[in-house]
């Protein structure tokens, strides 16, 4: 069996998420398509709109024929982690032939993956030059990298193909990497127009009866406003926020740097307010955003890199009827343990069990924000 894997999100999917998954049916080379999925929390620290049961089967009736979660730790983390916590499940399972992802251009990411990993003494100058101009490390990285190989990592999911490939490149060099352009809003577009809406527009007009022509009919009847959730959650970060020592705020992944002292002197501020009295470019929103929901999940720094480095399982979250049997197999071969039942969970030990304790905190805090238990299915059939 050949598979393609898709690391994604889904917050919520939508049209663009679609459009992805059949570019890579009509490919012709793959008989199945594994989405793997973070949870309930995503890579630029938001809370996910939908339970991710709710998420997992959206996009089996999107064309998914699997949908497998993403653990905590790896999904709310910085791209680097991010992408290595995704591809390596992925890549161990060995159906698993190539991985698509969104992006704004289609390149040769293996390419600039090798010129990013050499970082020669002219890539070390242009980045230097950056970070002395007072740019981010990300934009002073992504001119550095243009500068030697022509590669434009400017825009969020170039630099997460840009990591998937050094991931790959690390994990399973022979993985084929497919890049699909995106069509429609940019990432980062809050403009509620058209069909292919970016997620971030979608979530900022969440009841807004134009998301109707940006999400299938089939998401469009589980979305709905929810102040009440976004204000227990808000709740939730302050209280995590205020609760922190500036020494233990600082083993936080991201909060190093300064930012725990930053934060700290803001925290009586509502969040938004937060994040944009503390962002700088040494210190970008995403990563505030970020930062501040690894405090509320537990998620220090040490611990994640650790995790990435030594844990791993695969949960799957849903699975087309039809094809079930197949792809659970293809998951079973991975050397991971595969967690379906409770009772695979209660067999983890060492750093997978720490691995699967963190995902399930996260878990707790989405559903104390959502103010409603979400059960935990063993699997969906769909």
């Amino acid at each position: 069996m050949k598979i393609c894997a898709i690391i994604c999100e889904f917050n919520p999917f939508h049209n663009g998420h679609k459009y992805l998954i059949d570019r890579v049916r009509a490919d012709g080379r793959f008989d199945g398509v594994l989405c793997m999925m973070s949870g309930h929390f995503t890579q630029r620290g938001d809370r996910a709109v939908l339970d991710k049961f709710t998420r997992a089967r959206h996009a089996i009736t999107g064309g998914a024929d699997c949908v497998a979660e993403l653990p905590a730790p790896f999904a709310v983390a910085p791209a680097p982690v991010f992408a290595r916590g995704a591809i390596k499940l992925a890549a161990s399972v060995p159906d698993v032939c190539a991985v698509a992802f969104g992006c704004e251009s289609e390149q040769d990411f293996y390419a600039a993956a090798r010129a990013a990993e050499s970082e020669d003494e002219t890539f070390r100058q242009r980045l230097s030059a950056g970070l002395k101009r007072g740019e981010s490390y990300a934009r002073s990285y992504g001119d550095a990298l243009a500068g030697i190989c022509g590669a434009d990592i400017s825009t969020p999911n170039n630099i997460l193909a840009l990591e998937y490939a050094k991931a790959a490149a690390k994990y399973r060099p022979e993985l084929a990497l497919v890049p699909v352009k995106r069509i429609g809003a940019s990432h980062r577009d809050s403009t509620l127009d058209g069909t292919y809406a970016s997620a971030s527009a979608i979530r900022a007009h969440l009841g807004d009866v134009r998301t109707a022509a940006s999400v299938p009919p089939f998401v469009l009847a589980d979305l709905a406003r929810d102040d009440t959730a976004g204000a227990r959650w808000e709740a939730i970060v302050k209280y995590a926020l205020a609760a922190a020592d500036e020494d233990g705020l600082n083993k936080i992944y991201g909060c190093g740097d300064g930012l725990a002292n930053r934060l700290k002197k803001l925290q009586r501020l509502p969040a938004e307010e937060i994040i944009s009295q503390a962002t700088t470019k040494r210190y970008p929103s995403s990563r505030i955003r970020r930062a501040l929901t690894a405090n509320a999940l537990h998620l220090t720094a040490a611990e994640t890199n650790r995790l990435v480095d030594e844990a791993g399982y695969i949960k799957p979250l849903a699975v087309r009827a039809g094809i079930a049997d197949e792809m659970l197999k293809s998951l079973a071969a991975s050397p991971f343990p595969l967690v379906i039942t409770g009772e695979d969970a209660g067999r983890l030990t060492g750093p997978d069990a720490l691995l699967h304790a963190r995902s399930r905190f996260a878990d707790s805090v989405w559903c104390a924000a959502a103010g409603r238990d979400v059960y935990d299915c063993t699997i969906l059939k769909i």
